[in-house]
């Protein structure tokens, strides 16, 4: 397994990763619209990609405060290669690479039955509420927000959180 990096993902590479499936992501019944991601890191398994996750940078205001993130996102295995540890394999590559952009803090969104991967990398959830850019305005989070630190000692701020642009 040979871990890949390069910037967004073309189409054939989406196509290796989702396969078949008709909604990869679980979005039925979601209307928000999310970003593409600038920076992807991928585990590669004799060329093919089997699991991958996108990096990207974003503007947050929460409590006043206005910093800017490292934005999770888009993180993915295909579906034959699950139940395998890569998805934790994936994000701690890209968590590694996340340290290296600038911002204090790495975010995510992702349902909430997914957020026990996460939490033991250290991911907390935003409790406060959560307002997205959309491109006609704003609107709540579909999808619960967690945050980690990426510099020692960095604390989330409380109070409501507003994300400039959209979501990752």
């Amino acid at each position: 397994m040979e871990v890949v990096e390069f910037g967004e993902l073309t189409e054939r590479q989406r196509g290796d990763l989702e396969g078949d499936e008709a909604d990869p992501f679980d979005t039925t019944g979601i209307t928000i619209r999310y970003r593409g991601k600038e920076r992807h890191v991928a585990l590669s398994d004799d060329g093919v990609l089997v699991a991958s996750a996108g990096l990207t940078t974003a503007t947050v205001v929460a409590d006043g405060a206005t910093f800017e993130v490292v934005g999770l996102g888009g993180v993915i295995v295909r579906a034959d290669r699950r139940g395998q540890g890569l998805a934790r394999r994936v994000v701690e590559e890209a968590l590694t690479r996340a340290a290296t952009i600038g911002p204090a803090f790495v975010a995510l969104f992702c349902h909430e039955d997914r957020a026990t991967l996460y939490e033991k990398l250290g991911f907390r959830e935003v409790r406060s509420p959560v307002q997205v850019e959309q491109p006609d305005g704003f609107a709540p989070a579909a999808q619960m927000m967690m945050w980690r630190a990426l510099e020692a000692g960095a604390s989330w701020p409380e109070g409501a959180v507003t994300l400039h642009g959209l979501p990752f």
